[in-house]
């Protein structure tokens, strides 16, 4: 759901990265949407080879990809470049993807991770050489070991082959257009068709089979590609097709790149999300059910945004549940309570002696506890019982009826209606009642799918903001941050130990808000 704080925080965040003039061509696509090479020139006045390595470094960093499109008088394709909004918010996440390879894999895994995080893409040549030029003494790496750390992020869908260098979509006609800008994952739904930016991502993707998988060549004439390839470096920008075949027809170890998988990454915050959550309502023998019943219907979880989870028998929970340390105290009779527990909250769907996890539930009600929580801080506790009220009811109510329902003082209710609708909370309707004597009622109610757009837009304001003033305390400190620590002594030190609170505070507010961002826009 692209916002405008969204794209003004998505710009904040490549300019950070890369710098201004990538910045500009970035911004160029979010707010003109898909654009050749021709047209982002001239939008930007930048020259050709400005935009061109702009365009280089962004798609060797998966925030753009480019796709090219038939015309219908002719067979010439005309390349277009259409920028991956999420996969730029992506990357303030990559703690926290590190952070979960680290609680599942050993260190190698997550070295390994982190260079594909830091490059963008990488074939298993270069994981190779870099690995080589940060190993540590005693601590050798050799190629088939990084193979073997390969398959298992390859296995576990956190490392996928990249996408196609520009798949083919069918020219859009113009009636098309508008429809398809709307979109979102919901369009679907009611039979609204993809965005342009959805509809490129599935073009480009390998055949799930080719997507998750390895090349192994392990008699292939290494030493020779090695000398062929001693001038491309894991940081270099370029563009390479990942499913470039040899003579064989056989794809060449050497030659396939291999990119961090976000969908894997994100799939798993999601579960944890909905674990935090069933925690938090119920308690931690719930929880324990849940996350065994995600880890073993997880495979079969084809998209982030699924619904329902496969369902599970009885017996195959519970044979989940006390594999981990935590499930091996609770009986048959704790885990048959706890999916009672569970079924009464909606969280989990049961029939015929087989039991699903509803995780559109859960997603929907943490989403109005936030935004309850965000009324209640920001309004008081009168217009957190009235907002609640009209989130539950989704219908229209009159001003007195909701003084009467909340126990809200009656002149207080229209001023504290009027407030929320100002600020983008409700919607207002009026309604004039005719006879003898002439009436007009105002009438409230939340519309989720406006609100929850305008909320997504505040919490990208809002971590815009705090990475701007992250970037000021940084820069206004710069020099005392360069000093040795040995020189910061006295009121140098008062004012480091200062900074380095500040820091530690403003960062980790983005990660909770980014928490919240996950919550509307991801999950």
């Amino acid at each position: 759901m692209l916002t405008e704080y969204g794209t003004k925080h998505a710009v904040h965040v490549i300019t950070n990265h890369f710098g201004d003039l990538v910045a500009k061509v970035c911004e160029c696509l979010l707010r003109k949407g898909p654009l050749t090479r021709q047209n982002v020139k001239r939008y930007t006045e930048l020259s050709d080879e400005q935009v061109k390595n702009a365009l280089l470094v962004l798609i060797q960093q998966n925030c753009v990809q480019a796709f090219t499109t038939e015309q219908p008088d002719g067979p010439k394709a005309n390349t277009q470049y259409v920028v991956l909004f999420d996969n730029i918010l992506h990357r303030v996440r990559f703690a926290k993807f590190l952070t979960i390879l680290s609680q599942e894999f050993d260190q190698q895994c997550v070295e390994l991770v982190q260079g594909l995080l830091e490059h963008g893409r990488l074939t298993l040549k270069q994981m190779f050489d870099r690995a080589k030029s940060s190993e540590k003494e005693g601590n050798l790496v050799d190629l088939d070991s990084l193979r073997e750390t390969l398959v298992k992020l390859v296995t576990a869908h956190y490392v996928e082959r990249c996408p196609a260098s520009e798949p083919l979509l069918m020219p859009i006609s113009e009636e098309e257009g508008p429809a398809r800008k709307k979109g979102s994952k919901s369009a679907k739904k009611i039979g609204e068709p993809e965005t342009i930016e959805q509809q490129v991502v599935e073009a480009a993707l390998p055949m799930e089979a080719m997507r998750f998988s390895v090349v192994t060549n392990v008699e292939s004439d290494v030493g020779e590609k090695e000398k062929n390839s001693n001038n491309v470096t894991p940081g270099e920008k370029r563009k390479h097709d990942v499913l470039e075949l040899d003579e064989c027809g056989v794809a060449d170890e050497q030659s396939v790149v291999y990119r961090a998988n976000f969908e894997g990454f994100i799939r798993r915050l999601r579960h944890k999300g909905c674990i935090d959550h069933v925690r938090a309502h119920l308690d931690d023998g719930a929880a324990n059910v849940l996350s065994a019943m995600l880890q073993a219907t997880s495979s079969a979880e084809k998209k982030v945004k699924t619904k329902n989870s496969v369902p599970l028998s009885l017996s195959s929970i519970y044979e989940e549940v006390i594999k981990s340390e935590a499930g091996r105290n609770m009986t048959l009779d704790h885990v048959r309570a706890s999916l009672v527990q569970l079924g009464e909250l909606s969280f989990v769907d049961a029939s015929s002696d087989s039991y699903s996890i509803d995780f559109e539930k859960i997603i929907e009600i943490a989403q109005n506890e936030e935004v309850e929580s965000v009324v209640s801080k920001r309004y008081g506790r009168d217009a957190y019982r009235i907002f609640r009220l009209l989130s539950k009811s989704g219908r229209l109510l009159e001003t007195d009826k909701i003084s009467d329902t909340t126990f809200v003082e009656k002149k207080d209710a229209p001023k504290i209606l009027y407030k929320l609708w100002k600020d983008g909370y409700l919607l207002m309707e009026k309604l004039v009642v005719t006879g003898a004597r002439q009436s007009q009622f105002l009438l409230w109610k939340v519309n989720r799918q406006i609100l929850w757009k305008h909320v997504l837009d505040e919490m990208f304001h809002a971590a815009l903001n705090l990475s701007l003033r992250v970037s000021y305390e940084l820069d206004r400190e710069k020099e005392l941050l360069n000093l040795p620590a040995d020189k910061r002594t006295g009121p140098l030190q008062d004012r480091y130990n200062r900074i380095r609170k500040v820091r530690i505070l403003l960062e980790s507010s983005q990660m909770k808000l980014d928490d919240a961002i996950l919550l509307f826009h991801d999950f």
